[in-house]
């Protein structure tokens, strides 16, 4: 009631008062109005009216709900009053009214007692009831999430509502589930009854109440529509549906579209006769997401008559376009809620079914290794099964398909740790009519090669195909390859196409014919490009040997740059890096190919210690590039960079021939300033010195300065790097860095020949390089038999390393013994004039023997 109204009215009557006073004998002294304890009196007199105005209004009393001792969740406050009178009962009756409205009471509570009234809704028998509320204004900000129903908001003024009482007492509401509390501008949303009763309970305790609080409509509607079937016994939503009796008809949760009750469980079984499937399509799904795998309320269709049998699918959340078939005659739906305080307000679902003999038979599906997708019509999935082949067909091939049908086919290679294949497909037969204009416009197959349906990209197809021509042999890009073939209102002969799968390395290059993990590249196809390990930037597999070969012309060579390089190494040198024979699990080798078939090996390369720029050498036809992986654990492998460029001298672009000589200096270009890369658009610089020297000798190679750019340990050599070839039948030793170890700074040929090569890469940003004393000495094996051994032949030798080189090189100013030994420069000056050479080491030797009493005494 609004209280400006009530005023109003007071103010009115007590003008009454005064005018019947006046016109009255005998009315006070004078004329005068009543004395204000009449007034007072009177204004209470009205009020007194006005309560029993107002509880006249309703339709039951409310003390038949008190005296039973109604209960709801803790109230906040004390216990409600049984006045005013508010309680209502809307009673379907046969004669009567199916529908109506209803709002909140109307009346005065100036103390702000706590009042409470029940709204009874009572169906007849055979139907329930539906509640909707029209506008709803409960006054009071509830806290966040306090309108859809959670506790312990609404503390002053709330709306209870109970959607599943089972008996039309009010008493019976104690025993009946909560079906959640509301306050503030968010009404409930729409109710249906689980049984014939429904019941709404408004609690206040502010001083008075109007209409506007809420108000909503109801109506009595026939409960047959949720009766999908044969009842189960004793169950409130489980139902048998049989072919026999219904062909078609409509599936509902329990309470649709209000909204659902928790701690329900429903099942819906379909029976249909042999040779029969079922397709059921939801409308409408809306229930509560708990999560992707539904740990909550949620709907499971099984393939078969019980839960023992295959389940298709566990949906929850909301679900659109959700069609499932059969793949038999038979089919279980479960509907499970779980009860919980949080409540929600999902409305459940609405679904049509069909039992039909027209659908799509499966058979076609067994004829190759496909497996039919449960759920689907007729979308069947082909699983490589390593290098497998098989055919697919259209529905019901050879005989014409079945028009106005959909099929969906997924063809996967294999993508593991040990393989990755793609899929080759080739036609045998088609026939798909095509429309009047001449385009697919009625029936088409169209084919996904990138794995667009893992994106539901379905609208981005590779190929479109239809009419009588043999479409072109297909290849997926990667391990699938999808069909989704549409029939029309014209039907047709259909397909039938050979699939193949063949391992995918995704390595550019043209591959073996045999489907190996074998690349060649020839310079009379493409002059550059780039090449990688299996898979990359993916690990590459185990167990695979890859071999890459590179054919220049005779007027050419081949160069190779590594930019990215990581291989399995589990025995990795820790000092040194990763090559030669500590590369025992996966490993990459690089070698020289002759036109002879022979091949000599640059090196062995594994772990992070990428390889140095590489150029074939000159009389060969090119290089070689063997990848491989053992059975355990794998990494990303390589990326490598190929040119093909005109052939060099055999000294490059700054090497010599180093004979007929005793002894030298090695450097690199430019010294002692930094060296450089190859000129703009070449691959690398490369400067080769080839260092003879007399039978019988060999060769002693001592560096005096290195700084080379690389780290053997972190990234290998792969912007430059100095190569030795000190062995007569071995690979060269690779070097690179910023100072090499003690033990790596000298080096002695096993021969008289040594080479010594720098390359330098066009992705090298400088350093200053090396600087590298090369000597002649004697070879310290055994005499041939009968010849006199004399030691040193003359020659000098070096006090602390040994070596026996010729007295010429003594006082050159140039350290000839090697390594942290200058016994050769020694007390040069004290020999100025030419002295025999004995008298020379004599006296080298007596300075040395002082040396060693002093450090004994």
């Amino acid at each position: 009631m609004d209280p400006k109204w009530l005023i109003s009215e007071v103010r009115g009557r007590r003008r009454g008062w005064q005018e019947v006073g006046a016109g009255r004998e005998g009315r006070g002294r004078g004329g005068q109005p009543p004395p204000p304890s009449l007034t007072l009196l009177s204004i209470l007199i009205l009020l007194t009216a006005i309560f029993h105005f107002t509880s006249a209004e309703v339709v039951e009393s409310v003390e038949a709900a008190a005296a039973a001792g109604v209960s709801r969740p803790p109230q906040p406050r004390t216990t409600p009053t049984k006045a005013p009178k508010c309680d209502q009962t809307f009673v379907s009756r046969d004669s009567g009214t199916q529908n109506g409205t209803f709002s909140a009471p109307v009346f005065l509570n100036p103390e702000g007692h706590s009042r409470q009234c029940i709204y009874l809704f009572v169906a007849g028998p055979k139907q329930r009831v539906e509640l909707v509320f029209t506008s709803f204004a409960l006054r009071g900000t509830p806290p966040d999430g306090a309108s859809i129903g959670h506790l312990p908001a609404c503390i002053h003024e709330y709306l209870d509502v109970y959607a599943e009482v089972e008996d039309t007492e009010a008493s019976e509401l104690i025993n009946s589930p909560f079906g959640g509390r509301y306050c503030g501008p968010i009404p409930p949303r729409r109710r249906i009854s689980l049984h014939r009763t429904l019941a709404l309970g408004f609690y206040t305790d502010k001083n008075y109440t109007t209409a506007d609080l809420f108000r909503g409509r109801y109506l009595f509607i026939n409960d047959s529509q949720f009766e999908v079937g044969t009842p189960a016994p004793s169950t409130i939503c489980s139902f048998t549906v049989d072919v026999k009796h219904k062909r078609q008809g409509v599936i509902l949760s329990p309470t649709y579209p209000g909204v659902y009750p928790k701690d329900l469980s429903c099942s819906y079984r379909f029976n249909g006769d042999p040779g029969q499937r079922v397709r059921l399509e939801f409308r409408d799904f809306d229930l509560f997401f708990g999560g992707p795998h539904c740990p909550f309320d949620y709907v499971k269709v099984h393939d078969g008559p019980d839960n023992t049998s295959a389940v298709i699918g566990t949906y929850c959340g909301q679900q659109r376009n959700l069609v499932l078939y059969s793949s038999e005659s038979s089919l279980l739906v479960t509907f499970v809620t779980l009860q919980r305080t949080a409540n929600t307000q999902n409305r459940g679902f609405k679904g049509i079914f069909e039992f039909s003999e027209s659908f799509v038979k499966l058979d076609f599906i067994g004829k190759n290794d496909g497996e039919h997708i449960r759920g689907s019509e007729c979308d069947q999935k082909i699983l490589s099964k390593k290098e497998s082949r098989g055919t697919v067909y259209s529905p019901n091939y050879p005989f014409p398909y079945i028009p106005k049908i959909v099929c969906r086919y997924f063809i996967y290679g294999m993508q593991d740790m040990q393989h990755l294949e793609r899929v080759r497909l080739e036609f045998e037969k088609f026939a798909i009519p095509k429309g009047d204009s001449g385009e697919c416009t009625d029936g088409y197959l169209k084919l996904y090669l990138k794995g667009q349906e893992a994106t539901d990209s379905y609208d981005k197809f590779d190929h479109e195909l239809c009419g009588e021509t043999l479409p072109a042999e297909v290849v997926s890009d990667g391990p699938r390859l999808v069909m989704v073939f549409s029939s029309g209102e014209l039907q047709g002969g259909g397909f039938k196409a050979r699939y193949t799968f063949e391992t995918e390395y995704r390595i550019p290059g043209t591959a073996a014919p045999d489907g190996s993990c074998a690349f060649t590249y020839r310079s009379t196809s493409r002059k550059r490009g780039e090449f990688n390990s299996p898979r990359y930037p993916s690990n590459y597999p185990s167990t695979t040997n890859c071999t890459y070969l590179f054919l220049a012309t005779p007027n050419e060579q081949v160069n190779i740059v590594f930019d990215h390089f990581k291989v399995r190494a589990d025995g990795a040198n820790a000092t040194f890096g990763s090559y030669g024979s500590y590369c025992q699990e996966d490993w990459l080798e690089v070698y020289n190919v002759y036109k002879d078939g022979t091949e000599r090996q640059v090196g062995r390369y594994c772990g992070v210690t990428a390889p140095g720029p590489v150029e074939s050498n000159r009389g060969a036809i090119g290089l070689k590039v063997l990848l491989h992986s053992d059975g355990e654990g794998v990494f990303s492998g390589f990326k490598a960079r190929y040119t093909f460029e005109v052939a060099k001298s055999i000294f490059g672009d700054c090497g010599s021939n180093l004979s007929s000589q005793e002894s030298g200096v090695i450097s690199s270009p430019n010294w002692p300033g930094n060296y450089d890369g190859p000129q703009r658009g070449l691959a690398s610089k490369t400067c080769n010195w080839f260092v003879g020297v007399r039978p019988r000798h060999k060769i002693l190679l001592n560096f005096e300065y290195f700084a080379v750019e690389g780290e053997p340990l972190a990234r290998g050599c792969p912007a430059a790097v100095v190569r030795i070839w000190y062995t007569s039948d071995g690979p060269p030793l690779e070097l690179c860095g910023e100072k090499l170890p003690l033990d790596r700074s000298q080096f002695t040929s096993d021969g008289n020949t040594m080479r010594i090569s720098f390359i330098s890469a066009d992705k090298s940003v400088g350093a200053q390089g090396f600087r590298a004393v090369w000597t002649e000495i004697k070879d310290s094996v055994e005499a041939p038999v009968g010849a006199v051994e004399k030691p040193c032949d003359g020659g000098f030798v070096c006090l602390r390393s040994g070596f026996c080189i010729s007295e010429r090189l003594t006082c050159n100013k140039v350290p000839n013994c090697g390594y942290d030994d200058r016994s050769d420069e020694a007390n040069c000056g004290a020999y100025a004039s030419p002295v025999s050479l004995r008298a020379r080491q004599t006296s080298v030797l007596l300075l040395l023997g002082l040396s060693i009493i002093r450090m004994l005494s």
